[in-house]
């Protein structure tokens, strides 16, 4: 699964963009989304931005064009990451969902601060439909969810919504991706791409600067109390690492499916076997993964190419994928990346 503070009814750009088939995906989706949250923060005029936008603004997604007709001045968002990607368009969300369980306002450290008035905590796989209409919105963003049809008829009753591109079922849509939409919707297509632009280069730097991970393979996976698992293709956690010249495992994708992740069973943990071996503990601690016998009997363990993250932080930077939350993760993940491939 975030930008500078605004006045009501104005923008100012942030001073700086800081920077998971089946039963499996839900228990870890749900694992992460236990934040289903519903604190009581009272509401707020979005600082939307009232000029310069171009509106009508339409946004292409699996259930059709969206129209927004004019600047929304109440937005809700509820997709993971979709609050952060309005924040750094300056526009600050009256509603939305902590799916990392950050409390607060919702937000990793690479980008608090940013909300004038906290916003009205929403639920994440089972948002509150009554909580988010009495919100009176004029904007809901659910770009990165489930892709849900009944999530999105009953939505869309509330207020125009702009749910999952094509193919963006299960979560499967890049930051990248994500802020052409939610800048789209606010009618801010210009300042979205020199995010983009800008965010694109940092990669870049960063692969050039390691020519090491280029074409070697990654196993991304994870492990909560009662299960281990990988990410696939289309994620943003793979994503960002084939941004880094990385190629995700082809054993892995092999198993892919619709869902965001693969089940990956204790008796066959050698699937996680690759160039470089990336987990992340959900609902564990880092200890229980790095100590576990037949986690450490995994050939690219056993050769101390894996990385088992150990701080909050970083993790949830790294799996939250938003264009605010990249740059922290580009910062602390590419170093621990190169010191696990020497």
């Amino acid at each position: 699964m975030s930008s500078r503070p605004a006045d009501s009814g104005s923008r100012r750009r942030p001073g700086r963009t800081r920077l998971l088939t089946g039963a499996l995906a839900l228990t870890l989706m749900g694992a992460l989304a236990a934040c289903g949250s519903s604190d009581e923060s009272g509401s707020q005029d979005s600082a939307a931005q009232t000029s310069g936008g171009a509106f009508p603004a339409k946004v292409a997604t699996k259930f059709g064009t969206v129209t927004v007709d004019e600047a929304p001045k109440r937005v809700v968002a509820l997709g993971w990451g979709d609050a952060e990607a309005a924040l750094s368009l300056g526009v600050q969300p009256v509603g939305a969902s902590d799916w990392l369980a950050f409390g607060g306002d919702g937000l990793g450290p690479w980008a608090e601060g940013l909300y004038d008035k906290s916003p009205q905590k929403i639920g994440t796989l089972e948002p509150e439909y009554e909580k988010i209409a009495a919100l009176k919105p004029d904007l809901i963003l659910d770009t990165k969810s489930s892709g849900d049809q009944t999530r999105y008829d009953t939505l869309s009753k509330i207020a125009p919504t702009v749910g999952v591109p094509k193919g963006g079922d299960q979560y499967k849509i890049s930051w990248e991706k994500q802020t052409t939409m939610v800048a789209q919707a606010l009618g801010l297509s210009d300042d979205g791409k020199k995010l983009i632009a800008g965010t694109e280069k940092k990669f870049s730097d960063a692969a050039k600067a390691h020519p090491e991970f280029e074409d070697k393979t990654i196993t991304l996976g994870s492990r909560t109390a009662s299960a281990w698992g990988a990410y696939v293709r289309g994620t943003g956690r793979v994503d960002f690492v084939e941004r880094l010249g990385f190629e995700n495992s082809p054993a892995i994708e092999a198993k892919a499916g619709s869902a965001f992740s693969v089940p990956v069973s204790e008796e066959n943990l050698d699937l996680l076997d690759a160039d470089l071996t990336v987990m992340a503990p959900i609902g564990v601690t880092a200890k229980k993964i790095g100590s576990d016998p037949l986690f450490k009997a995994v050939p690219s363990v056993k050769k101390g190419h894996s990385v088992v993250f150990d701080d909050k932080n970083i993790s949830s930077a790294f799996a939250m994928d938003s264009v605010l939350s990249v740059d922290y993760a580009l910062e602390h993940v590419v170093p621990l990346f190169a010191t696990a491939l020497k």
